[in-house]
């Protein structure tokens, strides 16, 4: 009998009734076994949540770790546009998201059909996206990059090379700094990274004079010319441990600090506030969807699953593998 009939999934995630005396991290493990599964979370999940994943890492890096494995199923605790690339990676492997209505305001600021109208005014151009964006973007770009090799990637190119960016706005104005370039970019941005204050931001320096702001390059320029370190989450998490100071103002979703305090316990870790609100810190909502529940239900029912066709995964496959490519030629 196929249990999936008797839940709910019509929210966009799996309804069942869970028992309250269950171990929810036990029954994880013990049905991640059964069923030859390994779950994923991203930097921006819950701390419960990250620490019951096989991996814990940036999106690009962790699909590309589940498809080195030999699991039959993959729960990716993260955002859809996430759990898309790793059904994209690994197409004979089940891909599953606890919650569909995990999504992405970043991803969903560059709708498909407008922006393939947009890339009809620029012929001469090539597509560079970035990896928070939908297959359906992914599939009419030319090269993905990560904030992690973005500069790098970019800078590779001959300069005479007319470039279409998308979708961070902020992120790709921070590359035509850095590069000298004039890519035409796309005006797209994550409500996350754009909500973070300066005004507080300068506010906490002054009651922590000794703490290094740090931030990610999808913040506001502002942001980051205060800032002493620009660079992915993956980037940010690496210098707090590499550098020597023993404290960090974090201009990025709180979820990170959980990692950074792992890794460095005797520093000091303080998340950047937000515009116009009296929260501390400034979280992603589509990234707390996911719950350990969710999890488990997921993994138990093996549902939502992230279904695509065939004709998309071969069309956004290559804009990866172009990267993969160039990174190797780079040595990133």
């Amino acid at each position: 009998m196929n249990l999936v009939n008797k839940v709910t999934i019509d929210k966009g995630f799996v309804e069942a009734d869970i028992p309250p005396s269950t171990n929810l991290v036990e029954e994880i493990n013990n049905l991640r076994d059964e069923k030859n599964a390994v779950i994923l979370a991203h930097y921006y999940q819950e701390s419960e949540v990250q620490d019951i994943a096989d991996f814990v890492g940036d999106s690009l890096d962790l699909s590309r770790k589940a498809e080195s494995t030999s699991a039959d199923i993959i729960i990716f605790a993260g955002v859809h546009f996430m759990a898309e690339t790793a059904k994209i990676l690994s197409p004979e492997k089940k891909v599953i998201i606890p919650d569909l209505n995990a999504g992405c305001s970043l991803a969903e600021s560059c709708p498909p059909d407008q922006f393939e109208q947009f890339l009809d005014k620029y012929p001469d151009h090539i597509v560079v996206s970035y990896v928070n964006t939908s297959a359906r973007i992914k599939a009419l770009t030319d090269i993905v990059i990560t904030s992690t090799n973005a500069f790098a990637i970019i800078n590779s190119l001959p300069k005479d090379q007319k470039i279409v960016f998308a979708p961070d706005r902020n992120l790709g104005n921070y590359i035509n700094n850095l590069t000298g370039r004039e890519m035409v970019i796309w005006d797209g941005a994550c409500h996350v990274h754009e909500e973070f204050s300066l005004e507080r931001i300068l506010e906490l320096k002054k009651e922590y004079s000794n703490a290094k702001i740090i931030a990610h390059p999808e913040c506001e320029k502002p942001v980051r010319i205060v800032a002493d370190h620009v660079g992915s989450t993956s980037s940010l998490l690496k210098f707090t441990q590499e550098d020597e100071s023993r404290a960090y103002i974090v201009a990025t979703e709180p979820g990170i600090l959980h990692q950074m305090k792992l890794a460095s316990p005797d520093k000091q870790f303080i998340a950047a506030p937000p515009k116009d609100s009296t929260c501390a810190c400034n979280d992603c909502k589509f990234m707390k969807l996911i719950s350990l529940e969710k999890i488990y239900n997921s993994l138990k029912y093996e549902q939502p699953e992230v279904v695509m066709e065939k004709e998309l995964i071969n069309k956004a496959v290559g804009s990866i593998k172009k990267m993969l490519e160039i990174s190797g030629r780079l040595g990133l």
